[in-house]
């Protein structure tokens, strides 16, 4: 089994709507039974809740379902359970290299960089900005979940 966790900040936006695209390409792919995913957040502000209703609105107008997702913190023992750590941005990237044990930094990387052809390192936080915002995450992360489900079959299957 692959294990993946993506990370944003606050666990309601950006790594939500990762876990939401990437878990249902995988369905797709039929590989539900042997990759894990999940996701959470640097900070603790919004343990417990759901998606913000405007990721979850522009995901559904795509066709994912992120409604059963809750948000939760990262801990250094993730770093003991995911395959892959994938950070948003990399002020996110910073905050969970601090907090991974020595010998883990392997698995912590920055989600875009499976997808080096979009030129960019990080996912913008469009928790502040308009509704544009929500569907350029999703962009986004279409295009690195292509390319991190092809690195996993690569390596793992």
């Amino acid at each position: 089994m692959v294990k993946v966790l993506f990370v944003c900040l606050g666990n309601i936006c950006r790594s939500p709507t990762a876990e939401g695209v990437f878990r249902a390409m995988v369905h797709r792919e039929g590989l539900s039974d042997r990759i894990t995913i999940d996701s959470a957040g640097t900070a603790a502000w919004h343990v417990g809740k759901s998606p913000d209703p405007r990721s979850m609105a522009a995901a559904r107008a795509r066709g994912i379902d992120m409604s059963a997702q809750r948000a939760r913190q990262a801990v250094a023992g993730d770093f003991a359970h995911f395959d892959y750590v994938l950070a948003m941005d990399s002020e996110n990237h910073a905050d969970l290299l601090r907090l991974c044990p020595r010998g883990a930094e392997g698995k912590l990387s920055l989600f875009l960089d499976f997808a080096p052809h979009l030129g960019r390192r990080d996912v913008p936080d469009p928790y502040y900005g308009g509704p544009g915002g929500f569907d350029e995450v999703l962009d986004l992360v279409e295009a690195a979940a292509e390319g991190l489900l092809a690195d996993i079959r690569q390596r793992h299957l």
